[in-house]
């Protein structure tokens, strides 16, 4: 679930030394699976761990996590990198904003965990997001654009040259194409 480098591990272990005998770590998300989502990491006291945490144990120490962030730190990374500048803790956590999807999830769902986690942080740069409306029977996923990409004069080459090659390279056999629906003549309009 979660990978701390041995650096990391060496740093908490150090830090954990002046600490109260028992204190762990808690590696947490705050408002998971939203575009408001934090990951933070903190000391957590032997009488804070709750009977339905997860303990995973490390060198020297157990990293305590919460049952609700459980799923959006899959595939996250902590590690303590020292360079020219100082040392940091970095934790890199790609599901926090999203919850990972299984692969043998319906086709949907992982559809849109693609736009989620890959296609909305692009697009959100200039203040876009898409949505997955629909999947037809042939395989057509029908998207919908909203803020900065609605009524935006390059949303037709975001769409086939960014959006439709990045699922059909995705989702080989599964999709064959897609669709955007969306009213760019109406409603709010991009300001670019």
């Amino acid at each position: 679930m979660i990978t701390i480098s041995e650096q990391a591990q060496t740093h908490f272990a150090k830090l954990l030394e002046k600490q109260p005998a028992g204190t762990n770590i808690r590696v947490f998300v705050v408002n998971p699976g939203t575009a408001q989502a934090e990951c933070g990491v903190s000391y957590c006291p032997a009488d804070a761990v709750e009977d339905t945490d997860i303990r995973l144990s490390f060198t020297g120490f157990d990293a305590v996590v919460d049952e609700e962030s459980k799923p959006f730190l899959v595939d996250a990374e902590i590690d303590f990198v020292t360079d020219q500048m100082g040392s940091q803790l970095t934790l890199k956590a790609p599901n926090a904003k999203v919850r990972k999807v299984n692969d043998n999830a319906p086709l949907l769902e992982r559809v849109q965990y693609v736009i989620d986690s890959e296609i909305n942080p692009q697009l959100a740069n200039h203040g876009g997001r898409v949505t997955v409306m629909e999947l037809t029977e042939a395989g057509v996923a029908i998207l919908q654009f909203g803020g900065g990409c609605n009524g935006c004069s390059q949303v037709d080459l975001t769409l086939k040259e960014g959006i439709e090659k990045e699922l059909l390279n995705r989702f080989i056999g599964e999709l064959s194409g897609v669709k955007d629906i969306t009213e760019h003549q109406r409603g709010e309009h991009s300001y670019y």
